[in-house]
């Protein structure tokens, strides 16, 4: 899932600028992509619910599950690399080294699935 994202590169006006709020501001190309793989993977997630209520062999449903976790990876992955080129450089540079704290608990989060 990694070519996906460097197919994506995430740009400064696709991710998000900082405010007071600390919001993710993200174009409404980022948005629809982003939107669009969710609501693939919530197609997803309905599709295993309907392997198990007719009782579908096991290794293929936990194949399709293991596919939905990549996609949600993908989605991460490409809401980290905005996050990092974006936010967190912007903070570095306003002296909010806060920000690196932060950052390693998410990828801490994010490498424990």
């Amino acid at each position: 899932m990694a070519s996906e994202v460097e197919n994506n590169p995430v740009t400064e006006e696709e991710h998000c600028s900082i405010s007071s709020e600390r919001k993710s501001h993200h174009s409404d190309k980022m948005k629809q992509n982003l939107a669009s793989r969710l609501n693939r993977i919530e197609g997803q997630v309905r599709g295993i619910k309907g392997l198990i209520e007719k009782d579908t062999y096991c290794d293929d449903v936990i194949t399709q599950i293991s596919a939905t976790q990549a996609a949600l990876n993908s989605v991460a992955k490409i809401l980290l690399e905005g996050h990092l080129k974006e936010c967190v450089v912007d903070r570095i540079k306003e002296g909010d080294m806060e920000v690196l704290d932060e950052v390693l608990v998410t990828i801490q989060k994010l490498m424990k699935k």
